[in-house]
């Protein structure tokens, strides 16, 4: 007898469990996820339609690169994203590898989150591709099925991407059934038949079953979800914990967690991985100046401020080490740049090789820039948003501290015999930015010359 065909009969009752009990009481939802199909590659393909059907892998070009995403024409050879780049390389030599552009990555996301919000009462970012929607209660109305459906060929339509959706009573069962329908397709599981829809895939397709949990489960005897649905709830919070009693409520198509409204993100960081391991102190403090300088440009372009500064450091032998601080609000480069160089030099006392260093700052709130009335002057802040309007017209990397040139992942400058530094194309950059700023183009509004606001401490 085929292995599906055992679970075409009706669905076992519920187990007995108080919390299954409640959540089986509830008033029932619909619950629609979207999953932009390999995104990335996707949105490669738009820019440049010459790269369709060809086997693609994004991510690091180094020895060290990781996969972030890959076409389907790769995938037939083993390759997933999370894979070291070299292994995937090795298993489809002729694939053609792009670094990626981030930044196109999230307009294309941000349009399909402006598609979406406009036509549903509640929206989950869960991810740059990854949305969940709260349909409850659209059924007076219309059907949420026929509902979503044609949002989704709108989305399409309009961006030009494809999309993957399911649609379920919860979200853990919703985003199972977006994998099963992929690629490019929809599903939807009626009400009453998800545990019998779940039974007969394999538990590493259920959110939250990572790697070591499914070798844990599979020495347990558990392969398939319909051994899970059975499984005492008791057993898997002796084995996992409380983990163990969320994954088998999900295998009973009971995911109690809600659809959560977008929200501004709390914390934002960068860092980076080395070609090889190095000890290079002052290459690494010139890194580290440019990581946190490109963070404070955003936080400025996005009138926020932060009070924490965070610094980690990934040796040789992957012990990963942290170090945070608490600083008064703010987002001037030099005040973040000095904690974090003094952040760093506290945190790296092994004198081992460093593999990777990162910084991220957090506990954001909107805000203006704050000055310090003992160490900030006029010439100062007037320079500062200067350079924030070259880089919002010409890009992040427009302009830069000349110290971050001998940071690591950076080209040395190129200068002319005067002494000018030149760009890429052999052209000075100064002089090329003061030519199109006398163009008469005009500025965005909010980056026209305006008084800056200085928040002063009352008497």
């Amino acid at each position: 007898m085929p292995f599906h065909s055992k679970f075409n009969s009706a669905p076992e009752a519920l187990p007995a469990d108080a919390q299954l009990e409640d959540y089986a009481a509830q008033a029932p939802r619909t619950i629609v996820h979207m999953d932009l199909d390999t995104f990335f590659v996707s949105v490669e393909r738009l820019k440049d339609a010459r790269l369709k059907g060809v086997p693609i892998l994004i991510g690091g070009q180094s020895e060290r690169g990781v996969v972030a995403s890959c076409s389907y024409e790769t995938r037939q050879f083993g390759v997933h994203a999370g894979m070291p780049m070299r292994q995937a390389r090795q298993l489809c030599p002729e694939a053609l590898v792009i670094r990626g552009d981030y930044q196109a990555y999230v307009d294309y996301s941000d349009q399909v989150r402006r598609l979406v919000a406009e036509s549903v009462p509640v929206l989950e970012f869960a991810s740059i591709d990854e949305f969940y929607l709260d349909l409850t209660g659209m059924d007076r109305f219309f059907g949420c099925w026929q509902f979503a459906s044609e949002l989704r060929a709108r989305v399409m339509r309009e961006t030009g991407l494809p999309l993957s959706l399911g649609q379920a009573n919860c979200k853990a069962v919703a985003k199972v059934a977006t994998g099963e329908a992929k690629p490019c397709n929809e599903r939807q599981i009626e009400r009453g038949s998800e545990r019998a829809f779940l039974a007969p895939l394999a538990v590493r397709k259920l959110p939250g079953a990572g790697e070591q949990t499914c070798l844990l489960l599979r020495r347990m005897g558990v392969i398939h979800v319909h051994t899970l649905q059975r499984l005492p709830v008791r057993a898997m919070e002796d084995a996992l914990g409380q983990p163990g009693r969320a994954l088998w409520m999900k295998a009973q198509a009971a995911d109690p967690s809600p659809v959560v409204p977008y929200s501004e993100r709390k914390q934002i960081g960068t860092e980076e991985t080395f070609e090889q391991d190095t000890t290079d102190i002052v290459a690494l403090h010139a890194l580290l100046t440019r990581m946190v300088e490109q963070l404070a440009y955003q936080l400025r372009a996005s009138e926020r401020l932060t009070a924490c500064v965070t610094v980690k450091i990934r040796y040789a032998n992957f012990d990963t080490e942290t170090k945070q601080q608490r600083i008064p609000y703010t987002a001037q480069d030099d005040a973040l740049i000095s904690i974090s160089h003094a952040l760093f030099d506290k945190l790296y006392q092994r004198r081992m090789l460093v593999r990777l260093i990162g910084v991220s700052l957090s506990h954001l709130v909107p805000g203006g820039v704050q000055l310090n009335l003992l160490t900030d002057t006029v010439e100062k802040t007037a320079l500062l948003a200067a350079t924030d309007r070259i880089r919002h017209r010409f890009g992040a990397e427009a302009i830069q501290r000349a110290v971050t040139m001998n940071a690591y992942g950076r080209q040395r400058p190129v200068v002319s015999r005067r002494g000018v530094l030149l760009n890429a194309e052999q052209q000075p950059v100064i002089i090329q930015a003061q030519a199109k700023q006398a163009s008469g183009r005009p500025n965005a509004p909010w980056l026209r010359p305006k008084p800056w606001k200085h928040h002063y401490p009352h008497n």
